[in-house]
């Protein structure tokens, strides 16, 4: 029972970061049409925000070493320690959720700019063009990041308070045996909660509402005196936004690399696949089910039955699903079957 347990927090939290990736490639595919193959890219960049930070946070000067007497010694010490000491040493401390603040304008600005130089090209362009261009983006980005951070993962550690494991086994009453990291909780409530934000945005304010009315019918707002092609380079941004704060939350459970995109980009996009093309509700609900399924397909048991089927398990379900299902579990009539 224990095993289970913790196999379902694995797949909700990993879900999460599909689901988030997820949400935002079918907001860019609802409102603009478009296949967004650089979404994956945006996560990585989201995560490498935080690595930037941290790294401009340590910047560091040669300072004396008070604990060697014997002879003269130097230590590096960053700025942030020497100017204001304890405090200097906790924003270090809390680099990575306080990236978030640099991540959130920096992201919205890629996205915009994005859309606006290269995406808005492509809107009635068939989707394999879309593909095509979009991916190349992602593989220029991923050079980039590449030929400035290196091509090593660069580890980026949780805040001290939060960098433990919690007993999360007491209070389901499974004994205290029973622990999970807590920033992977921090990661899965922060998920749930940018999830229900967005959401919340498409449904209770009148400018997510005009967003979701030009989704269904973008000729009808269009005719009312709408400017809903600015609407929707917004919600591009909004969705860079997503992928880029899933990235950076991400950095504490997965060292960033410059191909952390592509490894979350293609199985994003099977989610989507799996939760309908253009269904919002449909990509939350992927994301965590195929996070949960290759959660358990990764246990030992699994493997030594089935080796190597924590690997495939997401295709093999997507194969079955769309075989049964062609539209996915929450796809629309008409999407994507011209």
């Amino acid at each position: 029972m224990d095993a289970i347990f913790l196999q379902i927090l694995n797949g909700l939290d990993k879900g999460g970061a599909y689901a988030l990736i997820a949400l935002g490639l079918t907001l860019v595919f609802g409102t603009l049409g478009v296949v967004n193959f650089a979404h994956g890219a945006i996560f990585m960049m989201g995560a490498f925000c935080a690595v930037t930070v941290e790294k401009i946070l340590t910047l560091s000067m040669r300072v004396r070493d008070e604990s060697v007497t014997f002879f003269e010694a130097y230590k590096e010490t960053p700025y942030l320690e020497v100017w204001f000491g304890d405090t200097g040493k906790a924003i270090i401390d809390w680099s990575v959720p306080l990236s978030i603040i640099l991540a959130i304008p920096v992201m919205l600005l890629i996205g915009i700019v994005m859309e606006r130089s290269l995406i808005r090209y492509f809107y009635k362009r068939p989707h394999a063009e879309q593909i095509l261009v979009t991916f190349g983006l992602a593989i220029v980005l991923q050079e980039l990041v590449k030929s400035f951070f290196g091509a090593n993962p660069l580890p980026q550690g949780a805040p001290d308070i939060v960098s433990g494991s919690a007993a999360i086994g007491a209070v389901f009453g499974l004994g205290e045996a029973v622990v999970y990291p807590w920033w992977r909780l921090i990661y899965l409530a922060f998920s749930l909660v940018t999830i229900g934000l967005v959401f919340s945005f498409l449904h209770f304010t009148t400018y997510g509402m005009v967003v979701r009315a030009g989704m269904a019918d973008r000729e009808t707002v269009e005719l009312l005196g709408i400017n809903i092609e600015r609407r929707f380079t917004i919600v591009f941004g909004i969705a860079a936004v997503v992928a880029g704060l899933a990235g950076v939350m991400y950095t504490p459970v997965l060292p960033p690399d410059y191909h952390l995109g592509m490894d979350f980009l293609v199985l994003s996009f099977v989610v989507v696949v799996v939760g309908g093309m253009g269904s919002l509700p449909g990509a939350v609900l992927a994301g965590f089910l195929l996070g949960i399924l290759q959660s358990f397909s990764s246990m030992t048991e699994v493997k030594d039955i089935f080796p190597g089927i924590d690997q495939i398990i997401i295709y093999l379900v997507a194969v079955v699903i769309l075989l049964t299902r062609p539209r996915g579990l929450m796809g629309r009539r008409g999407v994507m079957e011209s």
